[in-house]
């Protein structure tokens, strides 16, 4: 199956499953070092993912929302990968930040330092990766 050129394959994944596998025109997210939108022409690059919201444009226009917890996307050519360790999706914007809030943000000191410094390091891990491999 050939991809329209204005389009990238998303996949996303939680431990154990893969909850969205969708061709779309357009990604938003918040990373560690700030929001961000990819579009299918823009650079490869590897991000350490926020909890957040998770926004994509299918190629029918229609904008999808998804609640995640820290994980990582890599987005190489017109691939898009992103782990997360949860997510769910939900229609509606209100209710979706208050279940990001009472799922992912409610974590001791200890556990969010932990997880920071392992997306850190698989953020690293895969920059060294993608480096090696020009």
């Amino acid at each position: 199956m050939t991809m329209p050129p204005d389009s990238m394959a998303l996949e996303l994944s939680v431990p154990g499953s893969d909850l969205v596998n969708a061709t779309v025109r357009k990604l938003a997210a918040e990373g560690a070092q700030g929001a961000f939108v990819l579009l299918p022409r823009h650079i490869d690059m590897v991000a350490a993912l926020k909890p957040g919201l998770l926004s994509y444009v299918d190629m029918q226009g229609q904008e999808h929302f998804l609640g995640i917890d820290e994980g990582t996307l890599v987005k190489c050519g017109r691939d898009v990968r992103v782990a997360v360790l949860g997510a769910f999706v939900s229609d509606d914007l209100a209710s979706l930040r208050d279940e990001v809030a009472r799922q992912f943000l409610t974590l001791d000191d200890s556990e969010r330092a932990a997880r920071t410094a392992l997306a850190r390091l698989e953020a690293g891990a895969i920059r060294g990766m993608m480096e090696f491999e020009r």
